[in-house]
């Protein structure tokens, strides 16, 4: 049972969503909302508290994209927590390419730098007891129906997934769509290692699917965007089936991932092959590349070259 959670990027979308689920169980004592700005936190916060009639909420401000500002949230925990869910992220708009004092770009930044550094500051400082759930996207085993596909790394070397991470990989063609799917591949094996470095904490992968009511679609290019949030999501997708669903939903899939047992170790779950939503298996028994071991522990390596001089 998990009695402590922290959540990253928690004042909106998935992340406010599996705060408010969370405080509903009923072994659940205290929920820390890992938020980037002061007053949207607050807001949230006190949406929850009217929602849930809990006041168990707790606030921690830092910013996920910068190493020192995440360590500095670490030194302000006192007291153990039982599990942390890595939800900040997301696709993050026109500043997606510009390079951070880490040396990855933007959006590497935002989905992966200060979510390995909370997590292995809390590991150092024998904070974190359970498990942590990195959140991961159906981007990287692609869906062959709506065209998307897989990555495809050419040797998933260091070097490589360093290219990833600061956006040379691309070269002039950088798309933060495109690069997104990549960026949480990295972060992907990244937990995946972890989970065989640390087998006494439980590390979950896990893909909230293709979910409605977040802010997933701003971030998008107003062509893509308006497509995707008036026609795709909303008529298209619940047409085809088995493609679309709700916030609570999606949230749900992290809540799980947390608490129940059948969710193991070293696992990324994501919807089944050609879907979107729908019950989560195991992306490995398809995308192998998630089995291999030095891919991990590279993709890990290809991390810390940014961290160490962050």
């Amino acid at each position: 049972m998990n009695q402590s959670i922290l959540i990253t990027g928690a004042n909106t979308g998935l992340g406010k969503e599996a705060a408010r689920q969370l405080a509903l169980k009923k072994e659940t004592k205290k929920v820390i909302l890992f938020c980037r700005n002061q007053v949207k936190a607050e807001a949230a916060k006190k949406d929850l508290e009217e929602q849930t009639g809990k006041k168990i909420f707790e606030i921690i401000i830092g910013d996920v994209a910068d190493a020192n500002s995440v360590r500095k949230v670490v030194e302000k925990i006192k007291e153990p927590i039982d599990a942390v869910i890595l939800n900040a992220g997301g696709v993050v708009g026109k500043t997606a390419a510009k390079i951070t004092p880490s040396g990855m770009n933007e959006l590497a930044a935002t989905n992966i730098l200060g979510n390995v550094v909370l997590v292995e500051e809390l590991i150092k400082r024998d904070l974190l007891k359970k498990t942590v759930l990195s959140v991961s996207a159906e981007a990287v085993p692609g869906v062959k129906m709506l065209g998307m596909k897989p990555v495809a790394m050419k040797t998933s070397s260091v070097d490589e997934f360093a290219a990833v991470l600061d956006g040379s990989y691309f070269g002039d063609k950088f798309e933060a769509i495109q690069a997104y799917g990549y960026v949480k591949y990295a972060a992907t094996m990244w937990a995946l290692s972890m989970s065989r470095k640390y087998p006494d904490l439980k590390f979950v992968v896990m893909s909230p699917g293709n979910t409605g009511g977040t802010n997933a679609p701003d971030s998008l290019p107003p062509a893509m965007k308006f497509m995707l949030k008036y026609l795709m999501m909303p008529i298209v997708f619940p047409l085809i089936g088995g493609m679309v669903h709700t916030l609570t939903v999606g949230a749900k899939r992290f809540v799980d991932g947390i608490s129940d047992e059948r969710f193991k170790s070293g696992v990324f779950y994501a919807s089944a092959a050609g879907k979107l939503s729908g019950d989560v298996v195991d992306q490995s028994t398809f995308y192998t590349d998630l089995k291999n071991t030095s891919f991990q522990d590279n993709a890990d390596e290809a991390i810390h070259r940014f961290i160490d001089r962050a």
